[in-house]
């Protein structure tokens, strides 16, 4: 019987370390290619408070940090990091800091055409590596096309109230259930790992949760 591990990553796709752990992830991945993955996109606001309309990223940086010399050593990090990952972070672009929910619905349909890691991927990089407005529906709609959605079919369900309470409950699950910090990996619903880490110790991680699952 061949090894399977279903993951289930709770991210938010405004979270630089989200985008540095979908990388090393990815990077597990390739090192233990004999394991078969199913790996599920979970909701999460980092930052509920700011409005469906987003807010200039200036005021949201200045209210969370209090000033540049909070955030500007961990940019530094982050953007060295991610450089190892192939990810670009260039967060001098980003002039709206938008609410996710919006962009968590359209990860909610790509989950249902079996697309959610693409559409990941394409949002997290139109943020982090283009600073392209995430509140802006045409922006979503755009990804959506790129990674094999109807682009149509995306525009209409945004303008409505599709799943809005559905993607809702699901984030506030998490935070409910305890998750403080994203990522938040989950190994075939028993055990957890927690931040964006190096590629051995997910893979560590997937070994322990097929180990209980023989035990199991």
């Amino acid at each position: 019987m061949p090894k399977r591990v279903v993951i289930d990553v709770i991210s938010d796709v405004v979270c630089p370390w989200c985008y540095l752990g979908k990388r090393r992830l990815e990077s597990a991945l390739k090192l233990r290619s004999d394991i078969e993955t199913e790996i599920h996109w979970r909701p999460y606001l980092l930052n509920p408070q700011v409005p469906r309309e987003g807010m200039a990223r200036v005021d949201y940086l200045s209210r969370k940090f209090g000033s540049d010399e909070r955030f500007r050593p961990a940019h530094e990090r982050l953007t060295r990091l991610g450089k190892e990952e192939g990810v670009e972070f260039h967060f001098e672009r980003i002039v709206r800091q938008p609410n996710t929910l919006d962009a968590h619905r359209v990860i909610g349909w790509a989950e249902e055409a079996g697309k959610a890691a693409p559409v990941v991927e394409n949002i997290m990089r139109a943020f982090f590596t283009e600073g392209k407005d995430l509140t802006n529906n045409e922006v979503l709609v755009e990804v959506a096309g790129q990674s094999g959605l109807d682009s149509e079919a995306v525009r209409r369900d945004l303008a409505s109230d599709r799943d809005l309470e559905l993607t809702q409950k699901a984030a506030a699950a998490a935070a409910d259930g305890g998750i403080s910090g994203v990522p938040f990996f989950i190994f075939n619903s028993r055990f957890a790992l927690a931040g964006a880490q190096e590629p051995e110790q997910l893979v560590s991680a997937l070994d322990q949760a097929l180990a209980a699952e023989e035990v199991a």
